[in-house]
């Protein structure tokens, strides 16, 4: 019965939304969860779904063993998928309106000082030509907050220094323009023209900014490793990715005053709500900061 409602919500997933595949079989793996509940009640229609129902859903899957989180992000699917139901005609109202989602302790990201950031940077070998491409690689990561997926995929024809901004395509195929800062667009410029330019280039490639010696894009999990490498030397124990780069970014612009609405706009998050765990950070920032300097709480 609910088969063609799956095969539409995911052609939903894919050309209205633009999800990536990862994402959109997730979705779809959610959807499958709650229909094989279903099987195990008396047969309904995504119309004749109540909140009744759903509840009954989150406390099966809750029976099941699901974490917390497991549980919200199903739930966060079925939100998404009376959207779709919504839009095209086959609910006339959405059970899930009033359907609570567990409660989730937001795990707040490791974040890199500013001097951390300066001692991973100078643990880069720049004697070496991936040396000065790691360095434009890090300064880029830091001065523009990218996604992994941003950086790997930068293209010249997306890099406008005279104008000081870089173009990038972010999730769901979104197009934002964000400033990128004098020191990165410096090590962009040694890397070009010191770099860069003697590397045979692969057919396909010769768009993308940051290349591997074979003359092709970059790979995520070099990125990764790179990284991995660099904290190691320089001798920070915190537990670092990529994407603590971006933390950090966004931590650093918060801490120093920015509006939190060109914090989201520069980051490309979608709600002002992602965007807010930042505030959660700067108070801890501030209450870390009393307590090493304010006379009361030394005491």
């Amino acid at each position: 019965m609910w088969e063609p409602y799956k095969k539409g919500f995911k052609a939903y997933l894919q050309l209205e939304r633009s999800l990536a595949d990862h994402s959109v079989e997730a979705y779809m793996r959610d959807l499958d969860k709650f229909t094989q509940f279903l099987l195990t009640q008396e047969a309904k229609a995504p119309a004749d779904i109540m909140l009744s129902d759903l509840q009954q859903f989150v406390k099966w899957i809750g029976e099941l063993g699901m974490t917390a989180a497991s549980q919200a992000r199903i739930i966060s699917g079925l939100r998404s998928f009376y959207k779709y139901c919504l839009v095209e005609g086959i609910a006339k109202t959405d059970p899930t309106t009033l359907l609570e989602a567990p409660k989730l302790k937001r795990a707040l990201p490791d974040v890199l000082s500013f001097p951390e950031i300066e001692q991973i940077m100078d643990a880069i070998d720049r004697s070496t030509p991936e040396g000065e491409r790691n360095r434009a690689i890090l300064e880029t990561m830091y001065s523009c907050g990218l996604r992994v997926s941003e950086l790997i995929n930068l293209r010249i024809s997306g890099y406008y220094p005279d104008l000081g901004f870089i173009r990038v395509t972010g999730k769901g195929d979104k197009e934002r323009l964000i400033p990128i800062g004098s020191t990165a667009i410096k090590h962009i410029h040694i890397y070009r023209t010191g770099v860069r330019r003697h590397i045979s280039i692969k057919p396909g490639n010769e768009d993308f900014l940051f290349l591997n010696r074979r003359g092709t894009k970059l790979s995520r999990v070099m990125i990764f490793l790179l990284l991995k490498d660099l904290v190691k030397k320089a001798g920070i124990t915190k537990r670092i990715s990529p994407h603590t780069f971006r933390h950090s970014f966004a931590t650093h612009l918060v801490e120093g005053g920015a509006d939190l609405r060109a914090v989201q706009e520069m980051l490309g998050h979608e709600s002002i709500t992602t965007t807010e765990i930042y505030t959660h950070l700067n108070r801890e920032y501030l209450r870390e900061t009393l307590q090493t300097f304010h006379p009361a709480f030394q005491q």
